[in-house]
């Protein structure tokens, strides 16, 4: 390719001003005449050729706000005539860069310049580089040109050979902004205005690739909605006529889950989720397992009471009526439910019914002994409070996800326990009871007892989630009440959760009421006995309790008066008893046989227990409430027998310790005590605790034992009216145990009329109801020695440890 040079000579040319648009050499492009520095300056050039032949010639300079380009173009005025539009116009043709310098005068209005014309030099032949970037130029111009149909142009932009006038037919690209055109103008090299041309295509392709992706996802996702809602349209139309080949009415679509989402009242998070279920279940075929699972859930969510409330009974007084009605005795909680209710009516009337999204439930954990009407007493407490009822049995449950739900993906999931109460109860805040707490189990499954921490938190069960539903559940509504039997089978986590109410069992004066106005109305009803046909008798009562019973509770009394009246009922069959019957005390042995439990205090003197020195009378609590526990002890011949320490009866590790300590003190101050102990080194101790089939462990047996040693070894008996609980401490200090209440019920269920506590306990005599305390004459104690002058009679003739 040969060198392009152009003449180096000074040239005076007029200046035609162009705003806002630039032109490069190679260029053809139609003017306006309208503009009157336009004219004045292809006027000038006419004017300067006139007479002198050839062609019009103008500098063509950039003005950009005001200021203009330090480079033109040499421009041919080819025509001067009409444009397209009917205004005058002209012709003019870029030929190639002027640098302009200082101005000078000339013929006409316009203004005219000396300029020096630039010369462009391109090496022959053309480097490696070069061709590539000539090359890449057209490429990326062609590709420009074919997305906008420019098919002719294409042609001519490959027929361009020299470099300067490829990079300046970048002028005709209407992407170009002034700058970046007048950037092209004021570089005189070719190669670099070349290679700056095709960073300018090569950028604008890439901003054009980008628009075209996002309107490509605009218009697929257009196309998607629309596709979305005339498949929809169509499914319609198809169940419609699957429907009506089935015979079924429109409008009885069970499976319409969209619209019962739609307007069911739902929590916004559970609508959302649910959407996206009717999502996946629309997609779904009717084949697919998936469908089936997608609509239990739905079902289930759908069936929730999310909204739905019961209103409180704010009257306190009727609520309280209620709970005595239907309950005699278990004053704590009675009174505990009324101070929820007034509390709850409270915070009702100063708007605080919600605080941190939490609501006033409550957590209570009612502990005691079977029979004294735990269960039953949570359905009063709803029926007072005006809640629904619901009764969640854990007795025996060992999978965690009984609570918790199981997770979707399983085959048969199903939600938790505490989601199916709140969907049987069908409002937010009933009054649910979870029965049996302490006899929840752990295996390979989990463990329950960890999964209820959530339920029963308060500060965390207003966003209960449920495995099978995935979705908050708010429980900080419901009144949870738990029932137990044995406090420590309770894990601590759980049992610091819940608000303790111990339910110690019933005095034989609450049994008596109990018995009269439930249990006898009761099971004259299942008897088939009209109210007036059988009575029974106070004292009648009151013997069925002492006598034929011992319990905390009254399951078995009542099973003791269901007997009794079927025994009369079938003796009004058989013709053997007329109606209406009255039964007394006199009447019971023949109707359901002998007494099973009389008191020690009412057997022969010579038949007691106590009416050999060595044992003595303690007070012990099992999973049944209180009971008397009797503590036997024994020597062994010096001949035959080993000396140490003996025990049986299935003792725990705390109660054989206790035994030590018992036997070791007595050996360190019976000359205080003035015991004779001095053979008990060469002889074998034996204590025994009976009912061996029932283990027992404590420290509360510690004061028995060192009573029954004493006993043994004084020939003191103990007296028969006496029982005792304490642990005891090696010095012989009498050390505070557990469950006083129940101890002295079992205690005034036994007949005894005298017990010995630890001093320390003391306090504890305010849970006693009165009238046991009225009939026990209570000794509180620091000392063993005070016990042992307490309980052992004294000795009618002085007996020494034989030999």
């Amino acid at each position: 390719m040969a060198s392009v040079s152009k003449p180096s000579v000074p040239l005076t040319l007029p200046v035609l001003p162009l705003d806002d648009e630039v032109v490069l050499p190679g260029m053809v492009v139609p003017l306006d005449l309208s503009d009157n520095e336009v004219r004045a300056a292809v006027e000038a050039a006419q004017a300067a050729v006139r007479g002198a032949g050839g062609k019009p010639r103008v500098l063509l300079v950039p003005r950009v706000d005001g200021t203009y380009a330090g480079t033109g173009v040499l421009g041919i005025v080819e025509q001067v005539g009409r444009l397209s539009d009917g205004d005058p116009g002209a012709l003019i043709r870029g030929i190639g860069r002027v640098r302009i310098g200082a101005g000078t005068t000339g013929p006409g209005a316009a203004l005219w310049v000396e300029g020096t014309v630039v010369e462009e030099t391109v090496p022959e032949p053309l480097p490696g580089a070069v061709t590539e970037l000539v090359t890449e130029y057209k490429a990326l111009a062609t590709s420009w040109l074919k997305k906008r149909g420019a098919w002719q142009v294409v042609d001519r932009v490959q027929q361009i050979d020299g470099v300067g006038a490829l990079a300046d037919n970048s002028g005709y690209s209407p992407f170009l902004t002034v700058e970046q055109k007048v950037a092209l103008l004021e570089t005189a090299d070719p190669v670099a205005r070349l290679r700056l041309a095709t960073a300018q295509l090569r950028e604008h392709l890439a901003e054009q690739e980008v628009a075209e992706t996002i309107a490509k996802d605009v218009q697929e996702g257009v196309d998607k909605q629309q596709r979305e809602f005339l498949l929809r349209r169509q499914l319609e139309a198809v169940r419609k006529e699957l429907r009506e080949l089935n015979g079924e009415k429109d409008g009885e679509e069970s499976d319409d889950y969209r619209a019962r989402v739609e307007a069911a009242d739902l929590p916004e998070q559970v609508r959302e989720a649910a959407l996206k279920e009717v999502d996946k279940l629309e997609r779904s075929s009717d084949q697919s397992p998936e469908g089936s699972w997608i609509r239990t859930w739905l079902d289930t969510v759908l069936e929730l009471p999310w909204n739905e409330r019961t209103e409180d009974r704010y009257d306190i007084q009727g609520a309280k009526a209620v709970l005595d009605a239907e309950h005699a005795g278990l004053e704590d909680v009675k009174e505990r439910i009324t101070e929820y209710l007034a509390v709850r009516k409270r915070r009702s009337e100063r708007g605080l019914g919600v605080v941190g999204g939490r609501r006033g439930g409550a957590v209570l954990a009612l502990v005691g002994p079977p029979g004294v009407g735990k269960t039953s007493l949570g359905e009063s407490v709803a029926h007072a409070m005006g809640r629904k009822f619901v009764r969640v049995a854990l007795g025996g449950v060992r999978d965690e996800a009984e609570i918790r739900g199981h997770r979707r993906t399983y085959v048969g999931a199903l939600p938790g326990r505490i989601v199916r109460a709140i969907k049987e109860a069908g409002s937010m805040n009933p009054v649910v009871l979870l029965d049996e707490i302490d006899k929840v189990g752990s295996d390979f499954r989990g463990d329950p007892a960890a999964a209820l921490l959530e339920v029963l938190d308060p500060a965390q069960n207003h966003t209960f989630r449920d495995h099978y539903l995935e979705v908050e559940l708010d429980l900080s509504d419901v009144v949870f009440l738990a029932t137990a039997n044995v406090l420590e089978a309770i894990p601590e986590a759980l049992l610091d959760r819940m608000e303790l109410v111990r339910l110690d069992g019933y005095t034989e004066d609450e049994k008596v009421v109990i018995a009269r106005d439930h249990l006898l109305p009761r099971q004259l009803e299942r008897a088939g006995l009209e109210p007036g046909e059988v009575a029974l008798e106070e004292a009648s009562l009151r013997r069925l309790a002492s006598e034929y019973t011992r319990e905390a509770g009254v399951r078995t009394l009542e099973r003791a008066i269901a007997r009794l009246l079927r025994k009369v009922a079938a003796q009004h069959e058989l013709g053997d008893r007329e109606l209406p019957f009255t039964v007394t005390p006199e009447d019971l042995r023949a109707l359901i046989g002998r007494p099973h439990h009389v008191p020690e205090s009412a057997q022969d003197p010579a038949e007691r227990r106590t009416a050999v020195p060595g044992v003595a009378t303690g007070l012990a609590v099992t999973g049944a409430g209180g009971d008397v526990l009797f503590v036997e002890a024994s020597l062994a011949d010096p001949e035959t027998g080993a000396a140490g320490l003996t025990l049986t009866g299935q003792l725990g590790d705390v109660m054989k310790e206790s035994a030590q300590i018992a036997l070791s003190f007595l050996r360190s101050h019976g000359a205080e005590l003035e015991l004779p102990v001095t053979g008990l080194k060469d002889r074998g101790v034996h204590i025994h605790f009976p009912a061996g089939a029932v283990p027992k462990d404590g420290p509360s047996a510690g004061i028995t034992m060192t009573t029954a040693l004493a006993s043994l070894l004084s020939g003191r008996l103990v007296r028969t009216d006496v029982a005792m609980t304490g642990e005891v401490s090696l010095t012989g200090r009498v050390l505070p145990i557990g469950g006083l209440k129940q101890k002295l019920l079992a205690a005034h269920r036994a007949g005894i009329t005298t017990v010995v506590i630890p001093k320390r306990n003391e306090a504890d005599l305010d849970d006693v109801p009165a009238e046991v305390l009225e009939k026990l004459e209570v000794h509180p104690v620091t000392d063993v020695r005070q016990v042992l002058e307490i309980a052992l009679a004294p000795a009618e003739v002085p007996v020494a440890v034989v030999a």
